[in-house]
């Protein structure tokens, strides 16, 4: 458990909300005395894996040929008819 001062809070709200999404539960303290505690929502407690680092890897995907006289525009709409 954490603890943050209300001024704190007030200056920079981000960092406490960021790891109270992660999990973390805060104290908050005014003049020494805890007025309030900022626990995690049951939505927020689900573990995300983390973000991938790094370009995309777009080398990976597979090309696709074009078939013979469609244009880009047609060749989409033919595919997002198959979703």
């Amino acid at each position: 458990m954490k603890t943050i001062s209300v001024g704190e809070l007030r200056q920079n709200p981000t960092q406490m909300l960021d790891d109270v999404a992660a999990g973390e539960t805060y104290v908050v303290t005014r003049h020494n005395r805890e007025v309030a505690r900022v626990v995690p929502s049951a939505s927020s407690a689900t573990v995300l894996p983390p973000k991938a680092q790094g370009p995309a890897r777009t080398v990976d995907l597979r090309r696709v040929a074009l078939p013979a006289g469609l244009e880009i525009g047609d060749f989409l709409e033919e595919l997002r008819g198959e979703w």
